[in-house]
């Protein structure tokens, strides 16, 4: 049936899909499109946009085609038809090249891989982006991508023809050559890497069950239809469907901190008919299938059914999320087997990670842009000068040599410099002791930690530590915070001190209390009551919740087990308790400490320890476990020794208020905790008679056999109960923040920052936490987003949303989802315009997804911080991803470009590392950039004064040198350029707000620089053809000295905090080239540079080419100065 269900699609839903989104165009959801109409019900689930185009281009090419066909001439032939046979010979191509398979539904047959009907992938990681073959050719595409690497290629490339050879082939192929094999060998290097962190986790060993017993098997040769045994605390090596395991009740842990990046644990249950048969090999002698849906990227469902066929009524189970284990989780408890339905390519932790691009950072696109800017110069100034010359002879031969002549205004030396500046603000980066253990893995983009508008972030173990602690136990009178937990404590010991007698005394007959009462006003009537009450409340949160408590050392304990020998198998040391939410541990955690221990829990019954040792047995008769749409969990309890029966039940606020008898004090306390960042439970309970229980336990029964709408039903029934219940208590748990997380987000949001929560969590604990690390600030309002499902419910909550100012907004995955569907560029201006947002319940992909739309419609540059498998996708789609080692393991920081152990180091690492390498780079770029300008500034007067000659002006070595040895060091020393210091950087973290405006190098700063440029080189050429008398020679040798000097003095003018290093840097430079003039009497005349003269016509021109310039540098600093200027002084 599921087959033939594809083929009855009716044509119309699709077609009212297309038209849907030709009104919105560009507006594709990632999830099916829910319509109105009723007849997409019977679409098949979940068409991803694959599946969209697949299925357009089915039905609505098809009368197309057969229009097209009719008018197939000769005429359609030559009026463009050869361009349509072209692109379709080229589609064709591309797609045998690519072979894109379409994911199908699939029945999987246990243990027989062969029986398969396709070729499904193979179940390797792989995350390398080259192999042997394209290695080379890619990162030289990569690299050519860039004008200005293009550029220099063909100009060297034209050195090889003889009339256009200028110079020496050194002098062009050198710097290139060099330029490549760096980038090359780091390439190298990280591709490396990726290649073993793969072959680690693909060699893995698993067992696998055949006919024959266990076999090993390599995780990267597991097949669909494999069973696989995976142990305790290994990673389960592709999607499988649960069929048995070790642990009695059937069920089994798993951690899914690298799927979702929730660190609580997740129940999952094997599927009743493989757990009952009696061996391991029964698995085999049966005949049994599972059909599973087509592959899909959405990790918390999953529709599917086990089909055992040799059975007379052949049994049918229906598989759901909770029979799932995918890839990439991590068995918690017990052994499990189960069969492989996804490898490879389709499960879903890899469907869900998005492929690693390669990060360019906005300087170097400005800088590419620049480039583009000079090259137009360049190619101008060689067409003025040919036709000055009048255009004679071969006179595009001409243009060609003056364009070579002139190449110098684009330096090659740009990228090398740049590149090792980047390398050299990595080190500094790694060298920091203020950031121990910070990694820099893309050495490519420091620059970009100074151009951040909008920060991305994680909430569980990015801002907070993911570990919960009991802080308050409210009950309505009396409060109690970490400081006062003792009292609890001698009030339990006492409640349980009397032995049997405690009943009695707590139901508040006299007998117990019988001395005090003959003195008793109201006193003891008081006490009393508190003393019961915590003696109630500790109990309903001892009895209410789906916590296991697991012993290490003895697997054996479980239900059974004999009273007589409890103690010894119930110590302390060897327990741990089991969750799937880490708030239940802390509050089981917590009444074990005031006393009352949980030792033992199955599925049907419970045993709590009192402080004195005793075991007090409970049978559970029913479990109503929590929903996002309910908000609470219930639980009815049989006391074995008493027989009483009793509904407890906990949950939020709000879903609790309506349930519990009228009080006066649950909102106002629930409000004040809030305020705390405590994530608060309200307890409450109702004793059941025998017939009151008997009589819901029918109809529980009943509606859970119904038809049609059974979980209303159900939800019906549980609601008869939940009324007028006795309020017991409030209870506070604390999620602890990181160190320093308030500082630090405060210090990014008066950067200008904007920082966006995105988490898998509920709404409830992301708007908690987002004001306990005063993400949202105290005077701020917060605008949570109703849950919406189309397109009029969104409209109408987006114009509400409109009408707020200055507020924060929480919005949930779904809504968000339906808000980009139909009204995406309205909701991110909306959006952007807040202080904050946080977005609760976001799956992976959904993560990344914002972080792309927010760089589509802002343009400005964002930044990803998490810590868990579950981020990697957003850090990977972020113009700088951040990743934190934290307790999710470090799959994180490995996919990062930045690894850092704290959050609170983000601070440091933006304003200062990323502010100063911004200003360095900047001032770097744009001094390399003069150095060309002006040696081609003197070239085109020279080539203009001798008659438009196309001859160079500084022949072979002095053109290496120049930009080499003499120069090289100082103008690298700009590296080590701060404008203030680091403490300062902190302090007013207001500077970095500057430097989202890109003011450091912008086109404006540029053409000042070719301004001082022209200036500067037409005074140095033409100062040397004034002064010089006789000889040609000296105008080179008086000129080229001048420049020299120049260009350290232009260094010195530029720098605004001296170094050592630099003032090093500008005598050593000197010293090579003085010393050098000895060896260079092919260009020099020894004899002249020896005398007076030579000495003053240099000294004269090198002060005229640059006083000017320090007296306007001075007066600048006088009358504007920049504003980091007004605070060191």
């Amino acid at each position: 049936t599921h087959f033939k269900m594809a083929d009855s699609i009716p044509l119309h839903p699709v077609r009212n899909l297309q038209k849907r989104q030709e009104y919105y165009p560009g507006r594709q959801s990632r999830y099916q499109v829910e319509d109105e109409s009723s007849n997409l019900d019977e679409m098949p689930l979940m068409m991803s946009e694959e599946g969209f185009e697949n299925d357009e281009s089915d039905y609505h090419t098809l009368p197309r085609a057969r229009i097209t066909q009719k008018k197939r001439g000769l005429g359609w032939f030559v009026f463009g038809g050869w361009k349509l046979l072209c692109a379709s010979c080229c589609d064709c191509l591309a797609n045998i090249c690519r072979r894109k398979k379409q994911l199908k539904a699939r029945t999987v047959w246990l243990g027989h891989p062969e029986k398969c009907e396709d070729k499904y992938p193979r179940n390797a990681i792989k995350n390398q982006k080259y192999n042997l073959f394209t290695f080379v050719p890619g990162v030289l595409y990569q690299q050519f991508k860039f004008f200005l690497n293009l550029y220099f290629l063909v100009v060297s490339c034209s050195q090889f023809v003889p009339s256009l050879k200028i110079g020496y082939l050194y002098t062009y192929w050198a710097p290139l050559a060099f330029v490549m094999a760096v980038t090359m060998i780091r390439e190298a290097i990280d591709e490396f890497r990726r290649y073993q962190r793969d072959e680690e986790m693909n060699s893995q060993l698993y067992s696998k069950l055949t006919i024959r017993g266990k076999v090993q098997v390599k995780s990267s040769d597991i097949q669909v239809g494999d069973l696989i045994i995976v142990e305790k605390n290994q990673r389960i090596p592709a999607d499988m469907i649960f069929l048995r395991t070790s642990e009695k009740s059937g069920a089994c842990f798993i951690r899914t901190d690298q799927l979702d990046g929730e660190t609580d644990w997740k129940l999952r249950v094997a599927v009743c008919c493989t757990q009952r048969l009696p061996a391991l090999g029964d698995l085999f002698t049966i005949s049994a299938h599972v059909y599973a849906q087509k592959p899909q990227m959405d990790i918390h469902s999953f529709e599917g059914t086990f089909t055992r066929e040799d059975s007379d009524p052949s049994i049918h189970e229906s598989l759901g999320i909770e029979n799932t284990l995918w890839a990439s989780t991590v068995v918690a408890s017990g052994t499990v087997i189960g069969v492989v339905i996804y490898t490879g390519k389709e499960t879903r932790s890899v469907m869900n990670t998005s492929n690693p691009k390669n990060k360019v950072g906005l300087l170097d696109l400005e800088l590419n842009r620049l480039t583009k800017a000079l090259f137009l110069a360049l190619v101008v100034l060689s067409v003025v000068m040919v036709a000055l010359q009048g255009f004679v002879g071969p006179w595009y031969r001409y243009l060609f040599r003056f364009i070579l002549l002139f190449s110098y205004i684009i330096p090659i030396s740009l990228r090398v410099n740049l590149d090792m500046g980047k390398a050299a603000y990595g080190w500094m980066i790694m060298k920091d002791d203020n950031i121990p253990g910070t990694v820099v893995r893309t050495s490519t983009i420091p620059e970009e930690l100074g151009r951040l508008v909008y920060l991305l972030t994680d909430k569980t173990g990015t801002l907070t530590q993911n570990e919960m602690v009991f802080k308050r136990l409210h009950l309505g009178t009396v409060s109690y915070g970490t400081d006062t937990m003792d009292e609890i404590q001698s009030h339990i010991i006492g409640s349980y001190a009397q032995g049997n007698s405690s009943h009695s005394y707590l139901t508040g007959s006299s007998a117990g209390t019988a001395p005090s009462s003959k003195t008793a006003t109201s006193a003891p009537k008081v006490r009393k009551s508190v003393h019961s009450r915590i003696h109630e409340a500790v109990k309903a949160i001892a009895l209410c919740h789906n916590v296991t408590p697991v012993y290490e050392s003895r697997a054996g304990v479980n239900g059974e087990t004999e009273y007589a020998e409890a103690d010894q198998d119930f110590s302390d040391e060897n327990r741990t308790y089991q969750a799937s939410s880490p708030d239940e541990v802390a509050l089981v955690q917590w009444t074990q400490s005031v006393g009352l221990t949980l030792v033992s829990r199955d599925l049907s019954s419970m045993q709590l320890k009192t402080p004195g040792g005793q075991i007090l047995p409970f049978i559970i008769l029913q479990v109503f476990p929590f929903t996002s749409e309910s908000k609470r969990m219930g639980i009815i309890v049989r006391d074995d020794s008493s027989g009483e029966i009793t509904f407890y039940m906990k949950g939020a606020d709000v879903a609790m208020s309506s349930i519990v008898q009228y009080n006066d004090w649950l909102e106002e306390e629930c409000g004040n905790m809030a305020r705390e960042g405590l994530r608060i439970l309200v307890v409450a309970k109702k004793s059941l008679t025998e017939e009151q229980y008997q009589d819901f336990e029918n109809r529980y029964n009943q509606a859970k056999l119904s038809v049609h709408d059974r979980s209303l039903k159900v939800a019906a029934v549980v609601e008869s109960l939940e009324r007028e219940m006795e309020l017991l208590c409030l209870t506070g748990v604390e999620d602890q923040l990181q160190a320093d997380v308030r500082p630090t987000l405060e210090m990014l949001r008066n950067a200008g920052i904007k920082i966006w929560m995105l988490t898998g969590d509920k709404l409830e604990t992301a708007t908690c936490i987002a004001k306990s690390s005063h993400l949202v600030s105290r005077n701020q309002d917060v605008h949570i987003f109703r849950p919406v499902m189309n397109r009029g419910e969104a409209h109408l909550e987006l114009n509400a949303f409109r009408r707020k100012h200055d507020c924060t907004l929480v919005i949930s995955g779904d809504s968000l989802e339906v808000c980009l569907k139909y009204y995406e560029h309205e909701f991110v201006e909306l959006a952007c315009q807040c202080p904050a947002v946080v977005c609760c319940r976001c799956s992976p992909t959904q993560k990344a997804q914002i972080v792309k739309l927010l760089q589509l419609h802002t343009g400005k540059r964002t930044c990803a911080i998490g810590d868990g498998g579950n981020d990697v996708s957003m850090i990977q789609a972020a113009d700088c991803g951040i990743g934190i080692e934290g307790k999710e393991g470090k799959q994180a920081s490995l996919a990062a470009d930045f690894s850092i152990t704290q959050f609170k180091h983000i601070g440091r690492l933006l304003m200062v590392h990323g502010r100063n390498s911004y200003k360095r780079s900047a001032a770097l770029g744009q001094f390399v950039i003069h150095r060309g300008l002006i040696i081609s500034t003197m070239q085109a007067i020279f080539s203009s004064v001798f008659y438009f000659a196309s001859v160079p002006l500084y022949q072979g070595f002095l053109m290496v040198g120049y930009a080499t040895i003499y120069t090289m060091f100082p103008v690298f020393s700009l590296v080590l350029d701060q404008d203030v210091k680091p403490e300062t950087a902190i302090l007013y973290p207001e500077l970095y707000k500057d430097l989202t405006k890109g003011r450091s190098l912008s086109f404006k700063t540029f053409l000042i620089w070719v301004l001082i440029s022209m200036y500067q080189g037409g005074i140095l050429i033409y100062g040397a053809l004034v002064l010089f008398e006789s000889e040609f020679v000296h105008v080179v040798a008086i000129s080229f000295t001048a420049l020299i000097l120049t260009e350290l003095l232009m260094v010195a003018l530029t720098i605004r905090t001296w170094h050592w290093l630099m003032v090093l840097g500008e005598f050593l430079s000197l010293g090579c080239y003085v010393a050098s003039l000895a060896f260079l009497n092919e260009y020099f005349d020894v004899a002249f540079i020896s005398t007076v003269t030579f000495l003053w016509k240099v000294s004269a021109i090198t002060l005229v080419s640059c006083l000017p310039l320090y007296i306007l540098k001075y007066l600048k600093r006088k009358f504007s100065p920049p504003s980091y200027s007004k605070l060191t002084s």
